[in-house]
């Protein structure tokens, strides 16, 4: 085979696993909206995906918060700025670093079970029965997945958002010894609302994609053992680039959005 037809098989592959993909979405989407899963499911999910996730998102918006405190006091401080640690902390994990950290989290501890639970059950051929037993597995397997997904990303990082501010608190008022006040009062002023939607957006967003990749890597696997752990390394890694990419494209469109409204009615 030339060089370029193997350019086309590989374009059509990647166009056909795209389509795949987008029905998977569409197919577990009109399950849960006709007949959404048993909420036993839904709490497991909501437990394994939320609850148990809250130490790794703690320990990480609290250490993000903690080194950005950090470095804004010492680019701030020589240049009588000091004051404005609070908004950079506050503003940093809101807007970027809470929903894309939090999302980083949540892909390497639950998303890479998640493929690897799906890839066994695909590769063990468990799927196929459930198909034989009359049961969709989009519906019993995904659709719990994707609804505590999307429902329990937006509070993890709220949740990171709170304890990496937590922590920059701690460190500028017991390390540098700024005051309370100057770390806190500016925020209301310079914090909008329109912050914290972009927040919850991008991490709703983050929440879809880690969801349905690792779901799909994982009902697509092949090759017993070695096929799994393949899988479970390329859902990762997608999850990652998916996150990154579209976290500059949500950042750029919003942001584009908000201007076209202060023209027309401000």
């Amino acid at each position: 085979m030339s060089a370029l037809a193997q350019y086309f098989v590989r374009k059509l592959r990647f166009l056909n696993t795209l389509g795949e993909y987008t029905t998977l979405i569409t197919d577990v989407v009109y399950a849960t909206i006709k007949r959404p899963p048993p909420w036993s499911l839904m709490r497991e999910q909501f437990y394994h995906i939320g609850v148990l996730s809250l130490p790794v998102v703690a320990m990480t918006g609290f250490s993000t918060g903690l080194v950005l405190a950090a470095q804004s006091f010492f680019q701030l401080a020589d240049k009588g700025l000091a004051s404005a640690t609070g908004i950079m902390v506050a503003k940093a994990m809101i807007t970027e670093l809470g929903p894309v950290l939090t999302s980083f989290m949540v892909t390497g501890r639950v998303g890479a079970a998640m493929c690897a639970e799906l890839g066994t059950m695909q590769v063990t051929e468990q799927i196929d029965a459930l198909i034989t037993m009359a049961v969709t597995p989009n519906r019993y397997l995904v659709a719990p997945r994707f609804i505590a997904g999307t429902i329990m990303m937006p509070l993890l990082t709220i949740f990171s958002v709170i304890m990496g501010i937590f922590g920059g608190y701690l460190i500028a008022v017991y390390f540098f010894h700024m005051s309370p006040s100057s770390y806190f009062d500016p925020m209301p002023q310079y914090v909008t609302n329109f912050d914290f939607f972009v927040g919850v957006v991008k991490s709703f967003i983050f929440g879809i994609f880690i969801v349905t990749i690792c779901c799909f890597k994982g009902m697509k696997t092949t090759g017993g053992a070695e096929g799994v752990g393949r899988a479970t390394t390329n859902s990762v890694v997608i999850c990652y680039t998916c996150i990154l990419f579209s976290n500059f494209l949500i950042t750029v469109g919003l942001n584009m959005v908000q201007e076209q409204i202060n023209r027309w009615f401000l």
